[in-house]
């Protein structure tokens, strides 16, 4: 059984992409941990030494009641949308969030990352400067990343643009391992630049290779790279969009923080980011 890490702060955008984590626990036969993370006041101790111990047992205590009133509430939901069968655990730690689900993916084994985004200035906040963006970045794992305004609806269509490297197609064999457990499509888009390097033979080579699996390739010749991708997006009508990111420069290649600007009108969409060295 793989596990999905899901990080919640317990708010309405939290709440949201719980939705879509247990739906897809639900197809890809997984297990989800929800992690709760929460900082803790630095005090100088030499100022406060009688009332050190208690103002931090106090505040730990506070967040483990709020952490123990949410939890049912999370549960009625998979109640609610015939979902209480997927397993559900949970962590309550203190400290920086990126540093606890790096330890969570190592301790738990953790396969999945699901996270809510608020996104309600656009996709080049909510990627840059945010948690999610930051978690984006420091993870190896593939995360499902969800604005609030996505409201779950089943998985048809998954988009992937690529430029036909082989680290390119480890990411989408990983991508269409997702959508044969969710009986899904995946629309393959390759913009061909005037300076392209990549060769008809190659391009044949992949739809020979992947032949036998639900995917359809497109390649468009155009220099307006950003404006083909955005209308692929929304012609194609996709549920889920693929990006492929770097540690050293998050979206590598054809996502830039202009394009995701752009993508803002499209924020209902999900972003299955996945992590390529």
């Amino acid at each position: 059984m793989k596990k999905i890490l899901f990080p919640t702060d317990f708010s309405e955008t939290a709440t949201n992409a719980f939705v879509h984590a247990l739906e897809f626990a639900k197809k890809v036969n997984a297990e989800i941990i929800l992690l709760h993370t929460f900082d803790l006041p630095v005090y100088d101790n030499q100022f406060f030494p009688e009332n050190y111990a208690v103002i931090y047992n106090s505040l730990e205590l506070s967040q483990f009641e709020m952490f123990k009133n949410e939890i049912p509430k999370l549960r009625a939901i998979a109640e609610e949308r015939h979902l209480d069968k997927v397993k559900l655990s949970h962590r309550l730690m203190d400290g920086d969030l990126l540093h606890n689900i790096k330890k969570s993916i190592k301790d738990d084994a953790i396969d999945f990352v699901v996270m809510g985004t608020a996104g309600a200035t656009g996709w080049e906040s909510f990627f840059i400067g945010t948690n999610t963006g930051s978690v984006i970045t420091g993870i190896d794992v593939p995360m499902l990343c969800v604005p609030v305004e996505a409201k779950f609806k089943k998985i048809e269509i998954i988009g992937f643009t690529t430029r036909f490297r082989p680290k390119d197609k480890k990411a989408l064999k990983m991508v269409l391992e997702i959508a044969k457990k969710t009986k899904a499509k995946v629309k393959c888009l390759y913009v061909k630049t005037s300076n392209s390097d990549v060769t008809k033979e190659t391009i044949k080579s992949w739809e020979k290779e992947f032949i036998a699996d639900p995917i359809d390739f497109y390649v468009i010749h155009s220099d307006d790279v950003q404006e083909i991708i955005l209308d692929f997006i929304m012609y194609k009508e996709l549920d889920i969009l693929t990006m492929l990111t770097y540690k050293r420069g998050f979206f590598e290649g054809l996502f830039k923080p202009s394009l995701t600007k752009k993508i803002a009108v499209n924020n209902e969409i999900p972003i299955l980011a996945i992590p390529i060295d």
